[in-house]
């Protein structure tokens, strides 16, 4: 395609309509991503009645969680190919499909096992959605909003995390978790319906010149070769690595700690309620939320990506050491050390925009599946191996017959946790400064 034509395409194309069509797919794919957030967080405030329902030990319970993730963990690399071959629009389509079942499975479900089957068509499904949904805003928002974009898609995605911790625990009052999850599968084949009536993959697949060229520039190149060798040249890209790291220990100990373990921690160690509990979680939720938001749109303007992502490590370190070794009790000091944490491990997403800059445009959705692998990794690791520390010094005690661990144990959880965290710091000093551009296209 010549200049010129260029010129003319970029002149002929409705703004307008382009503007209506790039936020409606935003919408229906950012609306699937909330349900991916909400079952991921969900665990923490029914876990008691699961280990009513189920007759679990600690591990087992962690396990239960887990298995979401260990699919999801598993999936990422796929899911970065699913995302820059077929496009979101079939990834997405077919995400929804899977995780409605398991979910309905799940609410369904008359043994432990039969949970597990579901739990895993849950994270087998959604597993898909966030690369599909990072890959689509790559192609249909400019490069220098893309951390702002992020960052508003992580705020998005913390709707459902926030719905999954204290409204969820008010529903419960009303109706069972069963008619919950049976509820959310339900609207997950809603939401394949829509993905694949509504979303297109690229601007030019509905009709558009791509962003580049509306700003006068070239389109990317496209894939040149086999996906395989592709995906073999992303995983040799030493610049993509420090990112996974930084995710694995950052966000993926965040997420097994409010995803399953932070509740219990306060009903044990502090004697609040679930209610009042999820309060906490939900405070460290939004702070993540706004933490994210803050860390992209400021990423953007001030051209850097590595001094943010270092300082969030640094204060998410910092949460944790107040948390564990500070005489804190329920109030303001405990939601402080809640909300500062939650903040802090917001400026993760600056992994995805570091990893999208190191690689060709054509295969960012492999790069960014790969450092996404290390927030999952992680939350599948750390949340048995949580509780199967807390197995080792539990003294026996039981409440309404479930497991009540005392504060000695979570210590020494805790410990695990700020493994986590030396190496989210350790790794964030390796991370590379693109300065908010593709360094592989030479300018």
């Amino acid at each position: 395609m010549t200049a010129s034509t260029v010129g003319a395409s970029v002149q002929a194309f409705d703004r307008a309509r382009f503007a209506r069509v790039c936020w409606s797919i935003y919408a229906i794919l950012a609306a699937s991503y909330i349900l991916v957030f909400f079952h991921r967080i969900a665990p923490a405030v029914v876990s008691a009645d699961l280990m009513r329902a189920f007759g679990t030990t600690g591990a087992a319970l962690g396990s239960l969680a887990a298995v979401y993730y260990y699919l999801y963990t598993a999936m990422q690399i796929p899911a970065g190919v699913l995302a820059d071959t077929l496009g979101a629009r079939v990834s997405v389509t077919l995400g929804n499909i899977v995780s409605g079942i398991g979910s309905i499975l799940f609410g369904l479900a008359a043994t432990f096992w039969e949970a597990s089957v579901g739990r895993a068509l849950v994270g087998l499904g959604v597993s898909v959605v966030f690369v599909g949904l990072m890959k689509s805003n790559t192609l249909w928002f400019r490069d220098r909003d893309y951390g702002f974009i992020s960052g508003l898609t992580l705020v998005l995605g913390n709707v459902g995390a926030i719905l999954a911790a204290g409204p969820l625990a008010g529903v419960l009052t009303i109706w069972s978790w069963r008619t919950v999850f049976v509820a959310l599968g339900v609207m997950a084949l809603m939401l394949a319906v829509l993905s694949w009536l509504g979303v297109r993959n690229s601007p030019e697949e509905a009709g558009f010149p791509s962003v580049r060229e509306m700003e006068g520039q070239t389109r990317h190149a496209g894939r040149q070769q086999h996906w395989w060798h592709d995906l073999l040249g992303v995983l040799a890209t030493r610049r993509t690595w420090p990112g996974f790291w930084v995710n694995l220990g950052m966000p993926g100990s965040l997420l097994a700690f409010l995803g399953l373990w932070a509740i219990p921690f306060l009903r044990d160690v502090h004697g609040l309620e679930r209610s009042a509990a999820s309060v906490y979680t939900s405070i460290a939720l939004a702070g993540f939320a706004v933490g994210a938001l803050f860390s992209g749109w400021f990423s953007d303007r001030l051209g850097r990506r590595k001094p943010l992502l270092m300082a969030g490590v640094l204060l998410y370190g910092l949460a944790w050491l107040g948390l564990v070794y500070t005489e804190w009790s329920p109030g303001v000091m405990g939601m402080a050390w809640f909300a500062l944490m939650g903040f802090s491990g917001g400026s993760f997403v600056l992994t995805y925009a570091g990893a999208k800059e190191v690689v060709s445009p054509a295969l960012s959705g492999m790069a960014i599946a790969l450092v996404n692998t290390g927030v999952f990794l992680g939350a599948a690791m750390i949340q048995p191996l949580f509780g199967w520390i807390m197995d080792l010094t539990w003294s026996g005690a039981l409440a309404n017959g479930v497991r009540v661990y005392g504060a000695t144990d979570y210590r020494a959880g805790f410990f695990l946790m700020l493994g986590c965290v030396a190496l989210a710091i350790g790794a964030s000093t390796f991370f590379h400064e693109t300065r908010c551009r593709n360094i592989t296209l030479g300018k």
